[in-house]
C-alpha cells in the first residue's frame, strides 16, 4: 500500500525528466515481477523480457503525461511492433482491471496490457510515477528510462534493436 501512495504522490508532481535521470540504470537487467492480464490471470513481466526488445510504460487511466505520450507510443507501435514487443503496466492506483480494460478498449491501445495490483513491478522497475517508459535491448538490458508525456523514444528503441 505505501508504494501505490507513493507513486500517486509523485506522479502529481512530478515533472518531465530527462532520459537517465530516474528509475533503474543503464546497462541493469529488466527484472521479473508479478501482474495480471486484463482478465485477471497470473503473469509476469518476464515474459516479454530478454527476446526481443521491450518498451514498457507505467501508467494510469487518469494520467495527463501518459494520455499526451499514447499517439507517439502508437505511432512507434506502428513502425516498430514486428520487432518490438510493446507493454504497458497499469498501475493500480485508483484502478481496476475493468477500468484500464475500458480505456484501452475505447482509445485503441494495441499493444499488450498488464495490471499490477500489487505494485511489484511498479517497485521492481523503480517507477518514480506515471508515465514512466523502460526500454530494455534483447538481451533485457535497459537502454533507456524516462519520465513524462513529451519523451523521445524513438533513438532509444533504435539502439535497443542494434544491439
Amino acid at each position: 500500500m505505501k508504494l501505490r501512495a507513493i507513486v500517486a504522490i509523485a506522479s502529481l508532481f512530478a515533472l518531465p525528466a530527462g532520459a537517465q535521470d530516474i528509475g533503474l540504470d543503464l546497462g541493469s537487467i529488466g527484472l521479473a515481477a508479478n501482474v495480471e492480464t486484463l482478465e485477471g490471470k497470473p503473469a509476469n513481466l518476464s515474459e516479454y523480457v530478454g527476446q526481443r526488445p521491450v518498451v514498457m510504460e507505467f501508467w494510469a487511466t487518469w494520467c495527463g503525461n501518459c494520455h499526451e505520450l499514447e499517439p507517439s507510443l502508437k505511432a512507434l507501435y506502428e513502425k516498430y511492433s514486428d520487432r518490438v514487443a510493446f507493454v504497458g503496466v497499469a498501475v493500480s492506483v485508483n484502478q481496476s482491471p475493468g477500468r484500464v480494460k475500458a480505456y484501452v478498449e475505447k482509445n485503441k491501445l494495441p499493444w499488450i496490457q498488464v495490471f499490477d495490483r500489487k505494485g511489484e513491478a511498479s517497485g521492481a522497475y523503480d517507477a518514480p510515477a506515471t508515465s514512466y517508459v523502460v526500454i530494455l535491448d534483447k538481451a533485457g538490458k535497459v537502454v533507456y528510462t524516462g519520465l513524462g508525456g513529451k519523451q523521445n523514444l524513438e533513438p532509444a528503441i533504435r539502439k535497443a534493436l542494434d544491439q
